[in-house]
């Protein structure tokens, strides 16, 4: 396969429950920021992941593997498309240690041999059925959805993150000339009703935000070496952060870089996401039925039972994936 076609995938793992981790962890509790549990705590089910990808993603070149230096017992190292690579291996150092997913992401294109072509999973998504390249990915471009819209009830963080993405957008590009050149991609039918949401802004001067599905996210290296090359004094300082912050500058503003440029090819919802509740029954008949190609469950509240959501979901996931893939031992 041409360098320029392949398609790798990287995984972004922390075990909560590793003490080493959890030393180094309370070192830094004097810094501010996220240290919420739930953004640490690990449902043990990784290996379904795996199994998704050998089942439903064949085409996939390599799966880059991102740890802070622990691995899952079961996870088969010597397997030929596995790369396990610690932050040390690719963050420099002056931003080490660190707990932010954010500092962890803006600095993927550091990674030894990473394909210019490469999807973003989180260890809260899971393939329940078949993928292929051309959902990601479209003569080189990524695919994605262009929906604008006014969100309310916003977080404090959400906003204060939103204007660290748009106060540095503003400077390449301007709303009106965007829709007149993306006129067919700002509005497309792949998007059905959510075409709406971009109609109301439509009269808006600036660009008010720009919706998130919560799913696997195509991203091309280049364009994360763009932004490091032009913004680096903001980049670098936002990377210091050790644990989420209003000051987080993350993934999503290569994404809407390549959104705003028009470096895109329009596509449809991919999957579901799932906010992870006491009652998961819905998810769970889902995750049996395999209604979605990908999911994502959210573990955004800490008033859960915990022991019974990861028991119930995982029970689901074994009634879909019942064999080892050759990711386990």
């Amino acid at each position: 396969m041409e360098d320029n076609k392949k398609i790798d995938i990287v995984i972004l793992w922390v075990d909560g429950n590793d003490k080493n981790w959890l030393e180094e962890k309370a070192k830094y509790e004097s810094f501010k920021g996220d240290k919420s549990k739930n953004r640490f705590r690990d449902f043990g089910n990784l290996q379904y992941l795996f199994r998704g990808i050998e089942k439903y993603a064949d085409f996939v070149n390599k799966v880059f593997f991102i740890t802070w230096g622990h691995i899952p017992k079961w996870l088969n190292v010597k397997n030929e498309k596995l790369r396990i690579v610690k932050h040390e291996e690719f963050i420099p150092n002056k931003y080490l240690p660190t707990f932010n997913s954010n500092v962890i992401e803006m600095n993927l294109h550091r990674i030894k041999d990473l394909s210019e072509q490469f999807i973003l999973f989180n260890d809260d998504l899971f393939i329940l059925n078949k993928l292929e390249p051309s959902y990601f990915f479209q003569n080189g471009k990524p695919k994605d959805m262009y929906i604008e819209y006014q969100k309310k009830n916003r977080s404090h963080r959400n906003i204060v993150m939103r204007n660290n993405y748009f106060n540095i957008l503003n400077n390449y590009f301007t709303k009106g000339k965007f829709i007149k050149n993306n006129i067919n991609k700002v509005f497309n039918l792949k998007y059905g009703i959510k075409n709406l949401k971009t109609l109301s802004c439509i009269f808006k001067a600036e660009f008010q935000d720009i919706y998130s599905e919560h799913l696997t996210q195509p991203f091309l290296k280049t364009t994360f070496e763009k932004m490091w090359n032009n913004e680096y004094e903001k980049l670098n300082s936002a990377c210091f952060n050790k644990f989420r912050a209003d000051t987080d500058i993350g993934q999503n503003i290569c994404r809407y870089y390549e959104l705003l440029s028009g470096n895109f090819v329009p596509r449809k919802k991919l999957g579901k996401y799932f906010i992870l509740k006491n009652d998961n029954s819905k998810l769970i008949r889902d995750i049996i039925n395999r209604k979605y190609k990908i999911i994502c469950i959210n573990d955004a509240l800490e008033d859960l039972d915990f022991e019974k959501c990861k028991l119930d979901i995982n029970n689901a996931f074994s009634k879909v994936f019942k064999e080892k893939s050759s990711f386990e031992i």
